[in-house]
């Protein structure tokens, strides 16, 4: 039988008489996501259109073998620590047009949602790899893609 539960929590509300339209940077899209990226239960990273990380979650850093999550905010995604490795026997890293095509690369580039499997070289050599499914979909300030945030799940 499935179990849902439904949380509640306060909503942002611009006071009155204060534009809607377009907030200031320390409210932006990012800033807003980045706490909830970084205090959230579930495996998850946040990037910023210049594939910086801006905020991965501990359980985040844990599936990607990416260490402490202070550690890779604010690097490249890619030079953080981050491994993929292609689905083949050889298990070599992707190339440049395959990296282009990854689901957080992905919705920052189409400005859509993006969603596949990727596969993570474990932290040490006898560490074995994972494979996650990832969910991404780009993050906007105005009509601007500004980011994407991704969800993760081991398959």
């Amino acid at each position: 039988m499935a179990h849902v539960e439904l949380s509640l929590s306060d909503v942002f509300v611009p006071a009155a008489g204060t534009s809607t339209e377009q907030e200031s940077d320390s409210l932006d899209s990012l800033a807003r996501w980045s706490s909830t990226v970084f205090h959230a239960d579930e495996p998850c990273l946040l990037i910023d259109a210049g594939t910086r990380v801006v905020a991965v979650s501990a359980t985040g850093c844990e599936l990607l073998c990416l260490g402490d999550p202070e550690d890779v905010t604010g690097l490249p995604l890619l030079e953080g620590g981050l491994r993929l490795l292609d689905f083949t026997a050889n298990r070599c890293e992707l190339t440049e047009p395959e990296i282009d095509k990854i689901p957080p690369l992905l919705a920052l580039s189409s400005g859509r949602l993006a969603r596949g499997l990727l596969r993570v070289q474990g932290a040490s050599a006898d560490a074995p790899d994972s494979t996650v499914d990832a969910i991404s979909t780009p993050v906007f300030t105005g009509a601007t893609v500004v980011g994407s945030l991704t969800f993760f799940s081991p398959v």
